[in-house]
């Protein structure tokens, strides 16, 4: 048991699911434990009926106020900064942890060797990206597991029964804020776009927090040779001497990069003579599926494993093996010699692009909660490969004005419908503007809570009108 947790006051702030194994452990550790929510609601008192026989105190309804005698606060990654529960912290000179920096502390714990971690971070990808690193570990034999952001508690994963030889882990720019002795083998960036602007409060920061993964990196910084700004958070990290800033492209690559040569992904890094010579790695019909940004992402993943001697043979065994997650560029069906393809997954500016590229004839189905985004750029990208939209969703007034400024020509449906019956009627009217040959993509660029519970019930709503479509 770690003697600096013994008899320590602890405040974890925020229930869910990182603050109730948060307290748990520190319970467990011999901490006196004392965890404040904002909400008092049902789900609230079902987690603090957990908690308080165990001797944790859980106060409700008051998130803001410090509780006397705090000598550490562990927080929830979505708390913001600017909390005056943080504010009173740092006038009485409490350090705040979030619980991805309690478990980089915890590895090792009761002398098991800690695991490296192979860290992941990004505004869009990261998911599909470490679900690829852990497919790929799997493949070469090491014990592994997709953890972090992804849903899975690092908590877990460091203090459970089970040893891993590596994790594969995902972090958000709110968990890199709040992590700030984290040390990984190795991490990557994957790109940068405006998102969360008004939890960090500005480009700048969002940004600083995101390259917080490149600090104390010990043999390789993977970035983003098509967004500079990744490669800029490499150059700015202090790295452990001879980290490496290994590059990928879906070009072909330069030396210490990873690329695409001849259908081919192939790897100039970790290779003898890499002025002169090249690694295959995997076939891009390997990546499943084939778009350019996700093999954007099988790239990241192979760059990583092969930082972490992961060999070539394992990485192409590992791509081959991955199945994405539901609503993330999913072939639904064919119907009339049109495809209908289900990206509810994309839920900002970013990843809609992302999508739209993938494709050359389209029928966007698009709008929700835009979150405060604007439109004109995608719009302008992808004019060309628009053959119809169809608006649903409560913001889709500012989609729709972007495609009258850039894509006049391009014949647009506004549903003026907010209910989740209108998702079969967007579907009928998407297929109506199709032809043979073209996709009908829902890539909404925008939040689901208008309409849908999350962004898996909107996709589920797309595939079931699909299939009513070819019944």
């Amino acid at each position: 048991m770690p003697s600096e947790f013994t008899g320590k006051h602890v405040t974890v702030a925020g229930l869910g699911v990182s603050g109730v194994p948060a307290a748990k452990v520190l319970h467990g550790l011999g901490a006196r434990v004392t965890v404040v929510n904002d909400g008092d609601d049902e789900r609230a008192r079902t987690q603090a009926a957990e908690l308080e026989p165990l001797g944790v105190t859980v106060r409700l309804g008051d998130g803001d106020t410090l509780p006397e005698g705090t000598e550490l606060i562990v927080t929830a990654p979505g708390w913001k900064p600017t909390k005056p529960l943080f504010t009173a912290a740092g006038q009485a000179g409490v350090p705040v942890w979030g619980d991805v920096e309690l478990a980089w502390r915890l590895r090792g714990l009761d002398g098991r060797k800690a695991a490296p971690w192979l860290a992941v971070t990004g505004t869009n990808g990261k998911t599909t990206t470490v679900q690829m690193l852990a497919s790929i570990l799997k493949a070469a034999g090491l014990r592994t597991a997709a953890v972090g952001n992804i849903g899975v508690s690092l908590l877990d994963a460091v203090t459970g029964e089970e040893e891993y030889d590596v994790l594969a882990v995902e972090l958000s720019s709110y968990q890199l804020h709040w992590a700030p002795s984290l040390r990984a083998h190795s991490a990557a960036v994957l790109n940068l776009a405006p998102d969360h602007l008004d939890w960090h409060g500005s480009m700048e920061a969002y940004a600083a927090d995101k390259g917080r993964i490149y600090e104390g990196n010990r043999v390789a910084c993977v970035y983003n040779v098509a967004d500079k700004a990744t490669e800029d958070l490499v150059r700015a990290a202090d790295v452990e001497e001879g980290c490496r800033a290994i590059g990928f492209t879906l070009g072909t690559p330069g030396p210490s990069q990873l690329g695409v040569v001849e259908g081919l992904l192939v790897d100039r890094a970790f290779v003898e003579d890499r002025q002169k010579n090249a690694q295959e790695l995997a076939e891009v019909s390997d990546v499943n599926p084939p778009a350019p940004h996700n093999i954007a992402n099988a790239l990241a993943a192979a760059g990583l494993a092969r930082a972490f001697g992961v060999s070539a043979a394992a990485v192409r065994d590992g791509l081959r093996a991955f199945t994405p997650d539901a609503h993330r560029i999913a072939h639904v069906a064919d119907v009339d010699a049109v495809a209908y393809v289900d990206d509810s997954k994309a839920t900002n500016t970013h990843a809609t692009e992302a999508s739209l590229a993938a494709y050359e004839s389209i029928v966007w189905i698009a709008g929700g909660l835009a979150k405060g985004a604007t439109f004109d750029e995608l719009v302008t990208g992808a004019a060309k490969r628009l053959r119809g939209a169809v608006l649903i969703g409560a913001d889709r007034a500012l989609i729709r004005e972007a495609l009258a400024r850039h894509a006049p020509e391009v014949p647009v449906v506004d549903l003026d419908r907010t209910d989740t019956g209108a998702m079969l009627q967007a579907v009928q009217e998407a297929r109506r503007l199709a032809r043979p040959g073209d996709t009908v993509l829902l890539a909404p660029a925008c939040a689901s809570m208008d309409m849908f519970t999350n962004y898996n019930q909107r996709g589920d709503a797309f595939a079931q009108a699909v299939r009513e479509l070819g019944a």
